[in-house]
């Protein structure tokens, strides 16, 4: 007949027993294995000794322990902390033991804490302290990413076979050409707009004709070019982010530098040069179908013939108008080309970081054109060009 072999951990059952010391108070000591296998009735019976004690337990004798595991030095951790008792007897292993389960249990009670909440006024000072520290350090970093793209641009042309042709039309095709049809639509739309709330003014003091000085300078000068930058910001801009991102988390970037391709050269340089390129052609264009736009209006609205409207653009916008929108462009082209592909190279981690730095790539570089713009309408005005 077979009989079930009494498990060896009940063989082997820890045991206590408190002894009187000769100061009064007590000494508990432990015997038996204190594993988590055994600890099962036993943590029953000393969780009676964590009371009110008489005289009070002052020291646990853990010599008597052949093996403990983590579970036991939590136990006896635990029932050190709630009595104030010190332990002794310890082999290395406990020791060890001990004193992780001591940090991890620091550790806990500190993230326990609540962090007190500072007043309002100091909360606000440390918040813009932190913002303003954040765009130095933001400022440094893109001058780095600037001064890397004028290394890369010195070695293409030191060495123009290494310039990526290809690449740069295809940046183009998508930055320029994909995006002719929106902007031609926005464009036709806001020259309508202006002209019709210039001629809405303008007919208060009789002066509705004066509605082509208002659309053609406005369109050329101003609208046309930013009303570009905008747009390409939101739709370049954020696909130049996304798709560096994209290869950093993939890692794809850092296999072009261990086979020795350059990302500066075949990754950046490619884009900001179609931006810088293609920018003043898509600002013009804008302000060319902004003006037809407006043209239309008149003819329809204002009884201002479609073709004496554009003939009379050509005596009322001056060449200078001309020149501030081809200007701004490869201005406005480079800082969305640099933001777009400086924060796509900034993502870590994992693929929030890629929606994160897209949205500041579209944030930042719509600040920093309508700033320039602000700066080059001061500026065109002070040298002479009104």
């Amino acid at each position: 007949m077979f009989f079930p072999q009494k498990p060896k951990a009940m063989e082997h059952a820890p045991h206590f027993t408190l002894k009187a010391q000769a100061d009064g108070t007590h000494c508990l000591v432990l015997s038996g294995p204190l594993l988590v296998s055994t600890l099962g009735p036993f943590e029953e019976e000393l969780r009676a000794l964590t009371g009110p004690q008489e005289p009070p337990l002052a020291r646990i004798d853990i010599t008597d322990v052949p093996e403990i595991d983590t579970a036991g030095a939590w136990l006896v951790a635990r029932l050190a902390r709630d009595t104030g008792a010190r332990i002794t007897g310890e082999s290395d292993k406990a020791r060890r033991l001990l004193a992780a389960v001591a940090q991890a249990t620091a550790i806990t009670r500190a993230e326990s804490i609540p962090e007190q909440r500072l007043p309002l006024l100091p909360r606000l000072l440390d918040a813009l302290g932190r913002e303003v520290v954040a765009m130095g350090l933001g400022a440094i970093h893109a001058l780095g990413f600037f001064g890397e793209l004028l290394v890369a641009s010195w070695g293409v042309l030191c060495h123009p076979r290494r310039f990526r042709m290809k690449a740069l039309v295809h940046q183009i095709e998508l930055l320029a050409v994909d995006s002719l049809f929106i902007i031609a639509l926005m464009s036709f739309l806001i020259g309508i707009v202006i002209a019709q709330q210039g001629a809405v003014q303008l007919q208060q003091f009789g002066a509705e004709i004066y509605t082509i000085n208002l659309t053609g300078r406005l369109s050329m000068r101003e609208l046309g070019v930013l009303m570009t930058a905008i747009m390409v910001a939101g739709r370049s801009g954020s696909a130049f982010a996304a798709q560096l991102g994209t290869m950093k988390l993939t890692e794809e970037i850092d296999a072009m530098r261990i086979i020795g391709v350059s990302p500066m050269e075949a990754l950046v340089l490619p884009r900001v040069l179609a931006a810088v390129l293609m920018l003043p052609l898509l600002g013009f264009f804008s302000a060319v179908i902004a003006i037809i736009g407006g043209a239309v209006l008149g003819n329809f609205s204002l009884d201002i013939p479609f073709f004496t409207f554009l003939t009379r653009i050509k005596e009322v916008v001056p060449l200078t108008d001309l020149w501030v929108g081809l200007i701004k462009g490869p201005v406005f082209g480079l800082i969305i080309a640099l933001t777009g592909c400086y924060q796509g190279l900034q993502v870590e981690g994992n693929s929030e970081q890629v929606g994160l730095r897209t949205t500041l790539a579209v944030v930042q570089a719509i600040f920093v054109v309508i700033v320039l713009d602000a700066f080059f309408a001061v500026f065109f005005t002070a040298v002479g060009w009104k």
